[in-house]
């Protein structure tokens, strides 16, 4: 007896225990140790590390300890005797002896969370015949710059479905009514379910033979080929508000597709693409451009026009302005497309622009300026070349 319990006493210090595999401590909740177990069983599951010996180790371990540790009758047996308790021996009883004895019939929700229905998380699934939201119809208008700025007014001209008018959307002829589905009993999915490692797995798939409406047209509607609907091209308006940029997305609510079993229609999302604009750019709700001046109106200042994208204005710059100089216009830029009354600013960069070609009468009066800046500049000098001040000079004769 002595010896079978130092067997089971050293077959039980072989396996890691059961907080540590989940990463958890002894004081853990439920939640917390079911929040691990995603986490562990995600992370080595062997869809997830296909042909990896460890991983496949690591995940059965996992379940092992999951199985365990959210079960508080075997888990306060755990607590006290160890891995023993399931080992049969310390009054643990017929044991698990691996995962013959687990019972997975609650773990589905955990797989479910993980892997979506393969582990009977249909519980989750939406009951197709309840109703069901049309799908959203994605489309895109140009505007012009000066339009996403200002906003304006747009048509689309857009084909979209309507209920049938001579079915009523049932999609049968007069007199007749769709039937329920003899494969999914209306229900409009298919359920199987198969013994697995981890105990009974449902699978849950569309029923093949109605597409998931649980309903089967024997007499279809010679309108709408039993589809329910009709097709026709609609012309829809379209607000574009001030301050939109390009992809901007516009949400019309309700001008989507039809949705099904009385479900509302779907959306209708618009993207917005801008156009260039040849002098003006944007970036977030500022704009930036630049503007020539001539030299002579650098050199003296004076009144300029600036172009705004509202048009010119006049604009004083010093004298002496010099090129690439940057002018802040305040309130001049786009529209906050969350408050229209809030406007960003117009940043102008003055460019000082040399004339290519000049007329005989101009050179002369260039040539007459230069030599003008030269002699304001040139320091005097006497006659064998020694620089020397007035003052200088007067100095010499007295001697």
């Amino acid at each position: 007896m002595y010896i079978a319990d130092e067997r089971l006493k050293v077959m039980a210090e072989t396996k890691t225990d059961y907080y540590e595999v989940l990463g958890v401590t002894k004081n853990a909740s439920e939640a917390e140790i079911k929040k691990a177990y995603r986490v562990v069983a995600k992370k080595y599951h062997p869809d997830m590390n296909p042909g990896d010996a460890e991983a496949e180790r690591k995940f059965k371990e996992a379940a092992e300890a999951y199985a365990v540790l959210s079960d508080p009758e075997k888990r306060a047996k755990y607590d006290q005797y160890g891995h023993a308790a399931f080992d049969g021996g310390a009054g643990g009883g017929s044991g698990f002896g691996g995962f013959g004895g687990f019972d997975f019939a609650d773990m589905g929700d955990i797989f479910g969370d993980i892997f979506g229905d393969m582990f009977g998380g249909g519980s989750r699934q939406r009951n197709s015949n309840g109703p069901v939201k049309g799908a959203n119809i994605k489309t895109t208008i140009r505007v012009a710059f000066e339009e996403a700025i200002f906003g304006t007014q747009k048509e689309l001209d857009l084909p979209l479905k309507d209920e049938c008018e001579v079915c009523k959307g049932t999609g049968s002829q007069p007199g007749h009514q769709p039937e329920v589905c003899g494969k999914c009993g209306g229900k409009g999915q298919i359920v199987t379910t198969q013994q697995s490692l981890f105990g009974v797995v449902r699978n849950v798939s569309t029923c093949p033979d109605c597409g998931g409406s649980g309903k089967i047209i024997r007499y279809k509607c010679s309108n709408c080929a039993g589809t329910g609907y009709v097709k026709s091209r609609k012309k829809i308006q379209i607000a574009v508000p001030p301050g939109v940029d390009n992809g901007t997305n516009i949400r019309i609510k309700g001008k989507g597709e039809p949705g099904f079993n009385g479900g509302e229609r779907g959306d209708l999302h618009v993207t917005i693409l801008v156009d260039r604009h040849p002098k003006f750019q944007r970036q977030e709700y500022n704009l930036y451009s630049s503007e020539p001046i001539s030299f002579t109106q650098a050199a003296l200042g004076g009144n300029i026009k600036i172009h705004t994208i509202e048009g010119e204005i006049d604009y004083t710059i010093p004298p002496g302005t010099q090129t690439d100089t940057k002018v802040k216009l305040k309130g001049k830029g786009v529209p906050n497309l969350k408050n229209p009354t809030q406007r960003g600013d117009h940043y102008v960069t003055l460019v000082v622009q040399v004339p290519e070609k000049l007329t005989a009468e101009q050179k002369r009066i260039l040539n007459e300026y230069e030599q003008a800046t030269l002699v304001e500049t040139r320091p005097a000098t006497d006659s064998v070349g020694t620089s020397f001040s007035f003052g200088d000079h007067k100095k010499r004769k007295k001697k």
